[in-house]
C-alpha cells in the first residue's frame, strides 16, 4: 500500500427427468461433500460478521464528530453564489432545503456542477443564462443532458448504520443527509451528512476484526478492471468532464505512454477551475488543470492486486483516502477500488450463506 507521489505538471483495475424419480424407501442419495472451510476463509467469514453486527448496533449519530459545521442551501439560491459558499467553505456538498414547502430537497454535490458544465457544452448559447441559475433548476438541466439522476434520499440519523449503509449502495449516493423530526414543529431537519469515508474509517477503527479481512483483493474480485476510464496528461479537460458525467464516475486515472499512472482527475478538481466562475478555464489540458490544485492536495493513493483486505482498512484509518487505485510494480494501471466497493463487500459478501454456517 502507498500514496504516490504527485507532481501535477509532471509526468512521472436442468437436472435431467430421470434425477428426479421416486427412489425405492430405504435408498437414500448421498449428500455431497462439503470443501472444508479454510482457516483464512473462516476469519474472512468472521471478520465481515463482526462488522455487520457493529454497523447493526451503532447508529449515524454515532459516527458524526463532537462539533462539526453544517451549510445548509436554500434552493431559491443562484449556482454561481452556491459554488462561492463551497469554496470558501472547503466543503463539496450540501444539502438542499425547499423554503417555500418547508421540506428536504436533496443534496447538491459536485456531480450537478460537473452537469451544468455538460449542459454549457451541448447548448453554447446558454452560456450568458448560466450565472442566473438557481438550484431549484438544476433537475431541469439533468433531464436536459439526459443523465440518470441519484435519488433524493436521507435517513434519521437514530437509524442503524447498517440500515444507511444499505440505502446508499441501493440509491448510489456516495454521501446521505441526516434527517431528524423536529419535536416542537413536526418539520423535518436536516442534522447533517454521513459518508461512506466516514463510515468506513468508523469501522476501521472500532472493529479490530478487520484485521480478520486477510484474503488478497484478487481472490475477491473487489473493484474495477475492465473498461476503465482514463486520460493522459494532454486531455482537454472538457473531455474529462463528459467522461465523469457520462460514466458516473467520480474520478478518471491520469496515465503516461506507458500506461503508468502520473495522476488522478478528481470530480472535485472541476470546482477549482470555475471558482470564479471563469468557464475559460475548462479549455485547458489536465496537466495544466492539476497545477492549479490547492497545496495541501493529500496525493492518491495505491495499492496492488496482492494487497489484504486489512491492509486496505489499515489505510483508510490513517489517511484521507476516497479511492485506491490498483497498479503494478512498475506502477501501470490495473484497476480501480472505491470506496462503494469496499461498502458493498463488506455488507453484501456471502450474506446469503450466513445461516448456513455453524
Amino acid at each position: 500500500m502507498a500514496s504516490l507521489p504527485v507532481n501535477p505538471g509532471h509526468e512521472g483495475f436442468v437436472r435431467k427427468s430421470y434425477l428426479l424419480a421416486q427412489r425405492p424407501r430405504g435408498q437414500s442419495q448421498p449428500m455431497p461433500h462439503a470443501e472444508p472451510e479454510s482457516a483464512i476463509e473462516r476469519d474472512q467469514r468472521i471478520g465481515l460478521q463482526r462488522i455487520r453486527d457493529f454497523l447493526k448496533v451503532r447508529t449515524s449519530y454515532d459516527v458524526l464528530p463532537l462539533s462539526f459545521r453544517l451549510i445548509i442551501f436554500d434552493t431559491a439560491l443562484l449556482v454561481k453564489k452556491s459554488l462561492t459558499i463551497l469554496i470558501q467553505n472547503g466543503i463539496v456538498s450540501a444539502p438542499l432545503w425547499d423554503s417555500k414547502t418547508s421540506s428536504f430537497a436533496g443534496l447538491l454535490t459536485t456531480s450537478d456542477y460537473l452537469n451544468l458544465i455538460q449542459y454549457y457544452w451541448q447548448n453554447p448559447e446558454a452560456v450568458s443564462r448560466i450565472d442566473q441559475f438557481k438550484l431549484n433548476s438544476l433537475r431541469d438541466i439533468e433531464r436536459a443532458i439526459g443523465v440518470q439522476p441519484l435519488e433524493t434520499v436521507s435517513i434519521h440519523p437514530q437509524k442503524p448504520l447498517y440500515e444507511a449503509c444499505r440505502r446508499m449502495l441501493e440509491s448510489r449516493a456516495r454521501r446521505m443527509p441526516l434527517v431528524d423530526i423536529d419535536d416542537e414543529t413536526k418539520r423535518a431537519m436536516v442534522v447533517s451528512v454521513v459518508t461512506q469515508y466516514r463510515i468506513l474509517k468508523f469501522v476501521a477503527v472500532n472493529v479490530s476484526e478487520t484485521q480478520l479481512l486477510r484474503k488478497p483483493l484478487k481472490h475477491l474480485k473487489l473493484g474495477t478492471y475492465k473498461n476503465l476510464e482514463t486520460a493522459k496528461m494532454e486531455t482537454p479537460v472538457f473531455e474529462v468532464i463528459h467522461q465523469l458525467v457520462n460514466s458516473a464516475i467520480s474520478s478518471v486515472p491520469i496515465l503516461n505512454s506507458d500506461g503508468v499512472v502520473t495522476n488522478v482527475f478528481e470530480a472535485v478538481d472541476v470546482i477549482t477551475l470555475i471558482k470564479d466562475t471563469n468557464y475559460d478555464n475548462l479549455n485547458l489540458n489536465v496537466g495544466e488543470a492539476l497545477q492549479r490544485r490547492q497545496e495541501d492536495f493529500p496525493g492518491i493513493y495505491t495499492c496492488y492486486i496482492d494487497d489484504r483486505l486489512d491492509t486496505v482498512f489499515d489505510t483508510i484509518r490513517k489517511s484521507r483516502v476516497h479511492r485506491l487505485v490498483v497498479v503494478d510494480e512498475d506502477n501501470r494501471l490495473i484497476g480501480l477500488l472505491t470506496l462503494s466497493d469496499i461498502l458493498e463487500y463488506i455488507l453484501l459478501e456471502g450474506e446469503g450463506d450466513d445461516s448456513k454456517r455453524e
